[in-house]
């Protein structure tokens, strides 16, 4: 008998979290995002309740990061024009008049 765990978290970005975990994601997972909900959904399944144990644990930590990143980018993307660099005039100059 296998056991199974399903873990549903919500994103402001639920497609970016999503794609951001999937290559983490082993045979025995899979993570989609739920149409109606818009939560992000990871489904695993293992034999045994300390596989199934090791793979929720694995996943919570990649979770961590994956919001984490995701949330970074968020900021940068509203500090900035979208293209990763500063649109205020005061970090778009070069004074070639100092060393610093």
């Amino acid at each position: 008998m296998s056991r199974k765990a399903t873990i549903r978290t919500a994103h402001e970005d639920p497609e970016l979290v999503a794609r951001a975990l999937r290559p983490d994601n082993t045979d025995e997972m899979a993570t989609t995002v739920d149409e109606e909900s818009g939560d992000v959904v990871t489904r695993i399944e293992r034999e045994t309740t300390g596989g199934l144990h090791s793979n929720v644990d694995d996943y919570v930590v990649n979770l961590e990061v994956a919001t984490a990143v995701v949330d970074a980018a968020e900021r940068t993307a509203r500090a900035t024009d979208g293209r990763g660099t500063a649109s205020e005039p005061e970090h778009n100059h070069t004074d070639t008049n100092t060393n610093e």
